[in-house]
This record gives structure tokens, sequence and C-alpha cells, in this order.
């Protein structure tokens, strides 16, 4: 032992050698504990997220794992460094290795940071239905990659920081680089909130036909700039994110069920018994007819017109298909006409009566 004594107090750099194993024994000692903390963190907070509904904790558990243990280890170099004692002169070595501290713990934590923003991501995806036919993968991914980048951009900014340098210039430079950048993006900067707007408020999604101003078709395309829409006579309309964002969007994809109105107009010789039979049998075909919904529908007897007396029915199809309301609106017009027609009815159309006065004497004439 006494052998070794000349050996460790031999210096290096002007440390001694006992001084650089005790440290090289420390970050040794680090390395195990990460390890058994990793251990230790894996198995405690992973079963107790196991026991929840949710899957986020144990996302967070997950992201934040690895920053922990390089926290861990870190302290660990931190201890390390202290026993070392370096020295100040040539070269200021201890401020340097509290530097390098500082820059290693930022990384950590931009690193936590940055795996959380996965978990945003996920949250997004969750809210906007992620899928390859509505809202685009891509939206979300470009938002991930935009989050990322400000904290890999934020980090850097300390990591400069922590070495001693001022980022007030820097800031300042681009604070100026930054406004003129604005002024000629301010177009693209208002398209990416409208995209978010489209994200949270999920006015539409691809496939829904939708009214936007004089603009109506199916949606093709949500994307990060623009949204584009298909109008029915099949032109491809690109409309900016920010425009259609602050237009009231009137979604028809989104009706439960389909309405018809239809006004029906017979001749002013119908009795008040055939009015009455009429309304009856029209009120049991929408009751026997499996395209209209029973919920709720009306037909009554309404108006006294110019030219006929109006029977009004109102009613709502179980379809909103265009194709098959057509067809159920066509079956149920043609079996009022049958009925009609059964019962004697004539469907009216506008007349006049004129009276030409000859010799002092007006004879009706109708026309």
């Amino acid at each position: 032992m006494d052998s070794l004594l000349p050996f460790l107090e031999k210096s290096f750099l002007g440390i001694t050698v006992q001084s650089w194993l005790t440290a090289l024994g420390i970050i040794i000692a680090a390395w195990i504990v990460k390890r058994i903390f990793g251990v230790i963190y894996d198995r405690v907070l992973h079963s107790i997220s196991a026991k929840t509904k949710n899957d986020y904790d144990d996302l967070i558990i997950t992201s934040l794992q690895k920053p922990a243990e390089m926290l861990v280890f870190i302290g660990g170099l931190f201890l390390a460094l202290q026993t070392l004692e370096l020295p100040a002169r040539p070269v200021n070595l201890q401020s340097l290795s509290h530097a390098m501290i500082q820059v290693l713990v930022t990384i950590a934590i931009a690193r936590a940071f940055f795996n959380m923003a996965g978990i945003i991501d996920r949250l997004l995806c969750k809210r906007v239905e992620c899928s390859s036919s509505s809202l685009d993968e891509n939206l979300v991914g470009m938002m991930r990659k935009f989050l990322r980048g400000l904290i890999i951009f934020f980090a850097i900014l300390m990591v400069i920081q922590n070495l001693g340098y001022s980022i007030t210039g820097l800031l300042a430079s681009l604070g100026i680089g930054g406004i003129a950048v604005a002024m000629a993006a301010r177009d693209s900067i208002a398209n990416i909130f409208g995209s978010l707007m489209i994200i949270f408020d999920r006015p539409f999604k691809a496939g829904d036909w939708i009214l936007a101003g004089d603009i109506e078709g199916t949606v093709e395309e949500v994307g990060f700039r623009s949204t584009k829409i298909r109008t029915f006579a099949k032109t491809l309309i690109t409309v900016p994110n920010n425009v259609i964002a602050n237009m009231a969007v009137d979604n028809f994809s989104r009706m439960p069920k389909r309405r018809i109105k239809l006004n029906i107009g017979v001749t002013y010789d119908t009795t008040s018994k055939q009015m009455q039979t009429a309304v009856e049998k029209i009120r049991q075909l929408l009751k026997d007819d499996p395209a209209i919904d029973q919920e709720f529908f009306l037909v009554n007897f309404t108006d006294f017109g110019a030219s006929s007396l109006d029977i009004m029915v109102y009613c709502f199809t179980t379809t909103t298909n265009w194709g098959e309301y057509l067809d159920a609106r066509q079956a149920l017009s043609l079996k009022i006409m049958e009925t009609l027609e059964a019962l004697g009815l004539e469907i009216a159309f506008p007349s006049r009566t004129v009276y030409l006065h000859e010799s002092g004497e007006s004879k009706p004439t109708g026309q």
C-alpha cells in the first residue's frame, strides 16, 4: 500500500492521480446508478401507469425515461468534476466544466421536450381522427416537425448562452430578420393558423359535401396551406385555409336525414270530404313508406291559394345519399299522384277568369 502512495500523489495536468481515479470511480458508479435507476423507473412507473385507462401516462413515462437517466449520470459527472479541483489557469477548466454540465443538462431537458412532442402529435391525431382519407397525416406530421424544430432552436440558444456567449445581439438580428420574413410570408402564416382552426374546429373533412360562400362541392384534400374542393361541374377549386376558415361552411354530409317539402295544389271543385280523405291517405302513405323517417312528418291542408287548395307534405328520408334521396322523393310523389287520381282530384294550375262586357252585360269566361 505504501508503494502506491508515491504513484497516487503524482500529478497530471496539475491534478493528482488519486483525484483522477476518484473521479473515474464516481463516473463508473454514476453509470451503474443510472442503469439501476432505469430498471426501477421502468418497472415501478410503468406498473403504475398500466393500471390507468388511457395510454398517455405510458407515453409520458416512456418519453421522460432516457432524459431522467441522463440527468442522473450528469449528476455523477458533476460530482466527479468537483473532486478534481480543476485549475483556473492558464485555462479556466473549472468554468469550462461547469459550462459543460449546463450544456448537458440543457440537452437532457430539450430531449425530454422533444420526446413529449410525440405525445402532442398523438393528441392531435386523435383529435382530427387521422386516417389516409380524412385530415392529412402530413398536416399533423408537419405540426410535430415544427414543434420539435422550435424546441431544438431554443435548446441551441440556451447552449450558446451556457458557453458564455451573449444571445441578445443574435435575438435582435433574428427579430429584425423575423419581421422581414413575417411581412413577406404573412399570407403563409395566416394559412397555417387557418389550418389549425380547421384541425380543432373540424367543420369538414375530405369526402364531405360542403357549401362555403358560393363554392359548393366535395372536399378532396385538406392541406397545410389550402383546401381543394371538387365542384359538381368537376372543376377543382383551391381555397387558402385562412379564407375558408373565416367562411360560414354548410356541411351537407353531416345531415342525419334529408328533408322533403311538397306543396300540392288541387282544384277548387274539391269537396271538404275529399280534402280530408286525401290528407289522411297521404299520411298513411308516409307511414307505410320505409324510405321515410317515422320520427316526424306533417301532412295538412294549409291554404286557399289563388288558383288551388294547397296541401303541405313535410317529411324526411332515412337516407342522406343524393341519388337515393331523389329516388325516395320521386316514389313518394308518384304515390301521391296515384292517390289523388283514385279520389278523382285534379292537380290545379294557375288560372284566371276574364269578364267581357257586351251590350251592358257581363259574361264570365274561364281560362
